[in-house]
């Protein structure tokens, strides 16, 4: 079963409350998602951190119910 765009929304700014998420459903599946997340919560973290931290908001769903993630990530004036 596909996971909804409001869904993954809902997730990412529950952990990440300043997150600015900007989601695109790549092939109108839902499955196949590309999301570009800023957050003041990355400073001073490393890209591979930022997206764990994104990973995580997302709680085990990447891979099984969301099959695919294309993710950028940015702390604000980046």
């Amino acid at each position: 079963m596909p996971m909804n765009a409001d869904d993954i929304i809902r997730l990412i700014k529950e952990s990440l409350p300043d997150a600015k998420v900007d989601l695109k459903d790549l092939r109108g599946d839902g499955d196949h998602f590309q999301a570009h997340v800023e957050s003041s919560a990355f400073a001073g973290k490393s890209r591979v951190q930022q997206h764990q931290m994104v990973y995580a908001a997302l709680q085990g769903r990447v891979g099984g119910v969301l099959h695919a993630l294309a993710l950028t990530t940015a702390a604000p004036n980046t």
